[in-house]
């Protein structure tokens, strides 16, 4: 039988080549050509959208979270401005006496007519309709609802319809909702992780099948299961270089496009969920991630397969 020239050279040279680029030459090299870059690229792409999608989300949620720990917001609901401002001053004279209150700041109307603009109008749109009197209550301590429950029965016998809330319960659900997406975008992560590995797996066992014929003459001439392996080892590990690289590239121009569209709502909320420094350093490191499973993949996937089939 006639030996094919690449095994034949290094059965000439020794096994002590069977390894780098040499090895490497002995399978048929379809980089780019192939599916795996582009497939690495797509989960990269989507990990990094999903991971940006993730940290941001908890930014938000915790720059939230401490933004409104203990404060709360005063109703002041009176159809007659005059009685309203006058149950305005006595309710900022209790806020004022009360030990558990840290400060106050009275809104004033016009900031809460522009808040209402896009759903009220303005000018005579507006004036027709009771706008209530907010006041804005920072509290010493965070969560006091014994204080908040004293302060509300304080002020019902200057101003009835007066209602005190906290910013954290009436933002819960918000927030809930928040979290939620954030654990769903870490689903999706690992999902994604899985899904790479699952195609890497396949990728490695359809090459294992397209060469066996090579691998079994290279298994005879004394090549071990790890000289073997470390062939598709280099061959997955440039395919996912390239794949991370492109991914990472393609996911954070998508990123960057999100980040404008939500930048334009001018929205206090969304502006805390920038991401930082630390931030941006574990979305660079998604396509390291995603080339260590994939090399260690294609390893575990080639030192099993040949141990059963060889």
């Amino acid at each position: 039988m006639k030996r094919p020239p690449t095994i034949g050279r290094a059965v000439d040279r020794g096994l002590a080549p069977f390894r780098g680029r040499r090895a490497a030459r002995l399978l048929p090299q379809t980089r780019l050509g192939g599916p795996m870059p582009w497939v690495i690229a797509i989960m990269v792409a989507l990990t990094v959208v999903a991971a940006s999608g993730a940290l941001s989300l908890s930014n938000m949620v915790s720059t939230a979270r401490g933004e409104l720990a203990g404060t709360a917001t005063v109703q002041v609901v009176e159809p007659d401005p005059e009685l309203r401002q006058e149950q305005v001053e006595a309710v900022g004279d209790v806020l004022g006496r009360d030990p558990a209150v840290a400060g106050f700041r009275i809104v004033p109307q016009e900031d809460i007519a522009e808040l209402l603009e896009p759903w009220l109008g303005s000018g005579e749109e507006i004036e027709g309709v009771p706008i209530p009197a907010l006041i804005d209550v920072e509290m010493r301590k965070a969560d006091d609802g014994e204080a908040l429950a004293r302060i509300e029965n304080a002020l019902r016998e200057i101003a009835p319809r007066a209602r005190i809330d906290a910013q954290s319960v009436w933002l819960a659900p918000v927030l809930s909702a928040l979290s939620a997406l954030k654990i769903t975008a870490l689903a999706l992560i690992a999902m994604l992780a899985f899904v790479g590995a699952a195609a890497v797996w396949l990728a490695a066992r359809n090459a294992l099948g397209g060469n066996r014929d090579t691998i079994e003459i290279v298994h005879l001439l004394g090549g071990s299961d790890d000289q073997i392996a470390r062939i598709f080892q280099r061959s997955i590990l440039l395919d996912a270089a390239v794949g991370g690289v492109l991914g990472l590239v393609i996911g954070v121009a998508a990123m960057s496009f999100l980040g404008s569209q939500f930048a334009a709502l001018q929205s206090g909320m969304v502006a805390g969920g920038s991401l930082l420094a630390v931030d941006w350093v574990l979305i660079l490191l998604v396509p390291l991630f995603a080339i260590a499973i994939a090399v260690y993949t294609a390893r575990m996937t080639v030192l099993s397969s040949l141990r059963k089939t060889l």
